[in-house]
């Protein structure tokens, strides 16, 4: 069972929805210190001020910030890693789903090649093997890597899914006795936040399908809360083993690592 007393944690993407909702679950467990990481500066720092008020101004502090920006991203990892000594904890939570022609390289960029660049990061300042102290990243994925749906946001299914096998692979425990780094996947159902109000697409059909799916979910109440998300993640934190995935869907947190191992060793049969 691990420990979020006294850690320091950064979360991208943390300013809004299920972000914000894991900066605050975060700090209920007493983190040492949160660095809330996003590109929307005035809901970032507007949560910065209400935490500092609840909290500490030393327990938590707003960034704004790119992701897709490695001199951004990497100039606030050497801070807080300079001002606390150390990086115990990563949340790769930012993402989008703009995927019409002119949108969705900076998806892919956003929500898959910034995971990977935010985890080589982490993994080089927190390895054991070369100095540093251990630690863990959490890659936030969602149920959508585990589906085979269409019409949907396919490059957004997409990204989900490599970030499913990237985070799983670098995980795996031959890999983890090395490094000491933990790295769990969290993969998120229907959860009430912008990313389903705000998504765009190259094809009418899928913005029409994606409707129909937001429609059906909301009027069955199976649209979940971005705080049970969060408590899911804390969850997966305290339990998980490197390598293992956890799912939060209708308000309901699994861990589903037998089933994914399950999968891949079928699909390796063939």
């Amino acid at each position: 069972m691990f420990s979020l007393e006294n850690k320091s944690v950064i979360v991208t993407g943390g300013a809004n929805g299920i972000g914000a909702s894991i900066v605050k679950e975060f700090l209920k467990e007493n983190a040492k210190y949160v660095a809330i990481l996003d590109i929307d500066e005035k809901s970032g720092k507007e949560l910065e001020k209400d935490l500092a008020t609840k909290y500490n101004a030393e327990k938590v502090k707003f960034y704004k910030c790119d992701v897709t920006n490695d001199d951004q991203l990497f100039g606030i990892f050497h801070e807080v890693a300079e001002n606390l000594g150390v990086i115990d904890v990563v949340v790769n939570n930012a993402g989008i789903a703009h995927e019409n022609m002119n949108t969705y390289k900076k998806e892919i960029a956003i929500n898959y090649t910034a995971v990977v660049t935010s985890t080589l990061k982490a993994l080089q300042l927190m390895r054991v093997d070369q100095g540093g102290k251990g630690g863990t990243i959490i890659n936030i994925s969602s149920i959508a890597a585990l589906q085979q749906i269409s019409p949907y946001l396919f490059v957004y299914s997409s990204t989900k899914s490599a970030v499913l096998h990237f985070s799983n692979c670098i995980g795996k425990e031959t890999y983890f006795n090395r490094t000491n780094v933990r790295v769990l996947t969290l993969c998120f159902g229907v959860t009430d936040t912008d990313i389903f109000h705000k998504y765009d697409s190259f094809d009418d059909v899928i913005k029409q399908a994606v409707v129909k799916i937001t429609e059906y979910h909301i009027k069955n109440n199976l649209i979940q809360s971005p705080d049970i998300v969060a408590q899911g993640v804390v969850q997966a934190y305290k339990e998980g083993t490197s390598g293992s995935t956890w799912v939060v869907n209708n308000s309901k947190i699994n861990n589903i690592t037998n089933s994914i191992q399950l999968a891949y060793k079928i699909m390796s049969k063939i």
